[in-house]
């Protein structure tokens, strides 16, 4: 059988600050600089999600696009695009990293794409600053 993986691209819009309530405002400060701006900031995310699998013989396909996109756009586009990060209930305890949101990404992802597909996503957040996460490698 052959296997192959197929990337899809999504965008979507958000704010948010770097802050920990662990921190004191000067250690905030020193650790996330620009980015603990009381007022937040914003970035234009390209979120790219990786899914793998044995090619269809019928289709050609590793997985059915649309409802790929569907899924992301629903679990992933809706819920931030044009929001807050630091206002989802998700971020209460935790600080609003690209670390922390691709990982976030991931667990919407993993519960709703086909057991074993999901591969790896990957979050753009700025020109310098991408990151990656493929599921607890415990």
């Amino acid at each position: 059988m052959d296997h192959a993986s197929v990337t899809r691209r999504y965008q979507f819009a958000a704010s948010h600050r770097l802050h920990s309530p662990l921190l004191s405002e000067e250690e905030n400060w020193r650790v996330f600089g620009k980015c603990n701006n009381p007022n937040g900031h914003g970035h234009n995310y390209v979120l790219l999600v990786t899914v793998e699998g044995t090619i269809d013989p019928q289709t050609g396909r590793v997985t059915d696009v649309e409802t790929l996109d569907r899924i992301v756009t629903e679990a992933v586009v809706d819920r931030f695009d044009h929001r807050d990060l630091n206002h989802d209930p998700e971020f209460s305890s935790r600080v609003t990293t690209g670390e922390n949101l691709v990982r976030m990404i991931w667990d919407l992802l993993v519960k709703r794409i086909p057991a074993g597909q999901l591969e790896k996503v990957g979050l753009v957040e700025t020109r310098d600053n991408y990151f990656e996460y493929s599921g607890d490698l415990v």
